[in-house]
C-alpha cells in the first residue's frame, strides 16, 4: 500500500510538472508581441488610410504627391494648421482634383513657399501624380529638418537618406501606401537635425504623438531584403537572413543536435515585421528542449551558421531542404521521408494535381471541387530550385482563377487540416502531391483539340494549352471570309499532326487550304481561329464579338 501511495504521489507530481510546463509554455507564447509596420503606423496615427482604414486595397494603392505632402505636414506637426487654413482664392489651378479639406492643405502649401511644395509649374500641383522612393525620402529628410539645396540635392537624396539610416524602400520601383508606412516608421526612429531626439520624441513633445505609444519604435524590426537571384526575403533586424526547413512540415522539431549548431533558432519576444507581412502569421512555440522558437505561417525560423555578414544567403537551397523566407503569397516546399519533396502553399498545406487534368484544363468541377478546393495565389513567389516561370494561371470554366504548375491546375484536399497533412496522396489513384523536380505532367492524353466546360457557355473546344477556339459565322458563305487585319485579330489554328480527346470524333476535323496557301484546321467544316485578346487558358473574351464570332460546342455546332 505504501508503494502504491508513493506511485500515486509520483504520478500526481509528474502530472503537476507537465501541467506547469504547459502553463509556462502558454504564458511564454502570450508574452510575444508582434506588430507590422502598418500596424505601428496606424496605431500612431501616422498612416490613416481612407474612409475604411488601412485596408489591403488602400495599402496596395500607388502613393500620390498629395499624400506625400500630407505626410510631410503630419510629421512636421503642421497638419491641423493646414486643415484650418482657408482655401481662399489663391490656390493651385488643379486644387479641385482633391476633396474640400484637401484644397485647404494645398492652399496652405502655396501660401508657405518656405516648406518647399511649390508644385510642378504653371501654378499646377499635380496632386494625383505618383511619387518615387527618391521623392518620398526627400520628404522624410525635410520632415527631419534637412533642406534640399542646403543639406542635400535632390539627385543625391537617396544617398543622403541612407547616411541618416533611411533606406528600406530605396530599391522599390512603384511606391504604394504600404511602402510609405515603412519609410515613415524609419523616419520616426531617426534623430532630428541638430538633435539627439528622434522625430517621434519631437512629435511627442509637440503633442502630435502620444508618448505612451512610442515604446513600439524601440522594438527590433525584421527586414525585407532584395536580391536579383532570390527576389524578396526576410532577415532579422541586423540584416541576417532567416530560413525555413522543409522537413519541419512533418515535425517542427525535425532539426536537433548538430543541425541546431549549424542552423541556430531565431527568437525574440517582441519585434516589428515588414509592411508586406501579416503580424498574425508570426507565432512562437516551445521546442522539446524547452527553448522558444519563432515561426512564420507555422514554419520555424533559423539562421545559418555560415552566413557571416549582412546579405549572406549561403544557406539557400542547402541540401534542397533549407530556403529563405519569402513574403506571404509564396510557394513553399515540404519534405517527408515517404514522399520526398512536395509543393505546399505558404502555410505548409500540401498542393495536389489531378491525373485526369490536361494541360491548361481543369476537369474537376461541382462536387469534385467541394473535396478538392482550388489553389490560387495572386503574386506568387517560388523557392530556389523551383522555377517561378513554371507557375501560371488559368481562368476556369466557372470564371474563377486557379494557379497551375507546368500548366496543370493545383488543388487542396478537404481532409488536410494542418501543416504537413498529405491525406490526399493517392486518393482514387488519381490525386497526388507534386515533386517539383520529378513532375512533368499527368497521364491524361493532351490532345491538340479537347473540350472544356463553362457554366455560361457550356462545352466548347480548346487547344492543347486550354486556349479557346472560335468559328466565324461569315465563313458559312466563304471559308476565306477572314483576311487581312481580321487574321491579325483572329489568328488561324493549325496542327499538322492533329489529335483529339476521346469525347470528340476525329472525322469531324479536317484541313482547309486557304486562298493564300496557308493551312487551317476545321471542325465540321468551320475554320478554327484564336482571338488575340485571349491571354490565358479559360479566357473566352472573343465570344459573340460583333455577333459573328463564337466558341464551338460540339453538340450544337452544325456542319457548315
Amino acid at each position: 500500500m505504501r508503494n502504491f501511495r508513493k506511485l500515486i504521489f509520483s504520478a500526481l507530481l509528474l502530472l503537476g510538472l507537465v501541467m506547469g510546463l504547459t502553463a509556462l509554455t502558454a504564458a511564454a507564447a502570450e508574452q510575444v508581441i508582434v506588430k507590422s509596420e502598418t500596424d505601428v503606423a496606424g496605431d500612431l496615427g501616422i498612416l490613416q488610410g481612407d474612409g475604411n482604414g488601412l485596408t489591403a486595397e488602400y495599402l496596395s494603392k500607388s502613393t500620390t504627391r498629395f499624400q506625400a505632402a500630407i505626410m510631410f505636414l503630419r510629421l512636421k506637426g503642421l497638419e491641423r494648421e493646414a486643415l484650418a487654413f482657408s482655401s481662399g482664392q489663391d490656390n493651385f489651378r488643379d486644387a479641385s482634383l482633391v476633396y474640400k479639406e484637401g484644397q485647404s492643405i494645398l492652399a496652405y502649401l502655396k501660401a508657405h513657399p518656405e516648406l518647399g511644395w511649390q508644385g510642378t509649374g504653371d501654378n499646377m500641383f499635380d496632386p494625383q501624380a505618383g511619387i518615387t522612393a527618391q521623392a518620398y525620402y526627400k520628404v522624410m529628410l525635410e520632415a527631419l529638418g534637412y533642406k534640399q539645396g542646403v543639406d542635400f540635392e535632390f539627385a543625391g537624396a537617396l544617398a543622403f537618406a541612407e547616411q541618416k539610416g533611411l533606406s528600406k524602400i530605396a530599391g522599390v520601383q512603384n511606391i504604394v501606401n504600404m511602402n510609405i508606412a515603412t519609410a515613415s516608421i524609419e523616419a520616426l526612429g531617426a534623430p532630428v537635425k541638430g538633435s539627439t531626439n528622434t522625430l517621434a520624441a519631437d512629435l511627442s513633445t509637440k503633442g502630435i504623438l502620444s508618448s505612451n505609444k512610442l515604446d513600439v519604435l524601440t522594438y527590433p524590426s525584421l527586414q525585407l531584403k532584395q536580391s536579383e537571384k532570390l527576389g524578396s526575403y526576410l532577415s532579422d533586424s541586423k540584416g541576417m537572413t532567416l530560413y525555413y526547413f522543409t522537413k519541419d512540415v512533418a515535425d517542427i522539431n525535425s532539426c536537433v543536435g548538430d543541425c541546431l549548431v549549424n542552423w541556430p533558432i531565431f527568437y525574440d519576444d517582441q519585434f516589428i515585421v515588414p509592411a508586406g507581412f501579416n503580424a498574425a502569421d508570426f507565432s512562437v512555440f516551445v521546442r522539446k528542449d524547452g527553448k522558444q522558437h519563432v515561426t512564420y505561417k507555422g514554419w520555424p525560423l533559423y539562421y545559418f551558421a555560415k552566413d557571416q555578414k549582412v546579405g549572406d544567403t549561403i544557406g539557400e537551397a542547402v541540401g534542397k531542404v533549407w530556403y529563405v523566407i519569402k513574403p506571404s503569397n509564396g510557394i513553399s516546399v515540404g519534405t517527408k521521408a515517404d514522399l520526398g519533396n512536395f509543393l505546399t502553399d505558404a502555410n505548409g498545406m500540401a498542393l495536389y494535381y489531378y491525373d485526369k487534368d490536361t494541360k491548361g484544363v481543369s476537369n474537376c468541377s461541382g462536387k469534385c471541387l467541394e473535396k478538392w478546393p482550388l489553389f490560387y495565389a495572386e503574386h506568387l513567389s517560388a523557392p530556389t530550385g523551383v522555377n517561378q516561370a513554371d507557375f501560371g494561371t488559368i481562368i476556369r470554366a466557372d470564371g474563377k482563377k486557379q494557379t497551375t504548375y507546368k500548366g496543370f491546375p493545383l488543388y487542396y484536399w478537404v481532409d488536410d487540416k494542418k501543416m504537413g497533412d498529405t491525406l490526399g496522396q493517392n486518393v482514387g489513384n488519381v490525386w497526388f502531391v507534386i515533386d517539383p523536380v520529378k513532375f512533368s505532367g499527368t497521364k491524361a492524353v493532351n490532345s491538340s483539340v479537347k473540350t472544356t466546360k463553362s457554366d455560361q457557355l457550356g462545352t466548347y473546344l480548346v487547344d492543347s494549352n486550354g486556349m479557346a477556339l472560335y468559328l466565324f459565322t461569315k465563313d458559312k458563305a466563304d471559308p476565306n471570309s477572314c483576311v487581312g487585319q481580321c487574321l491579325v485579330n483572329w489568328p488561324i489554328f493549325y496542327d499538322a499532326n492533329l489529335t483529339v480527346s476521346g469525347d470528340l470524333n476525329a472525322s469531324d476535323f479536317g484541313v482547309l487550304t486557304r486562298n493564300d496557301g496557308t493551312m487551317q484546321n476545321t471542325y465540321k467544316g468551320w475554320p478554327l481561329y484564336y482571338w488575340i485578346k485571349d491571354k490565358n487558358p479559360g479566357d473566352t473574351t472573343g465570344q459573340n464579338v460583333g455577333k459573328v464570332w463564337f466558341v464551338l460546342d460540339p453538340a450544337k455546332t452544325e456542319n457548315r
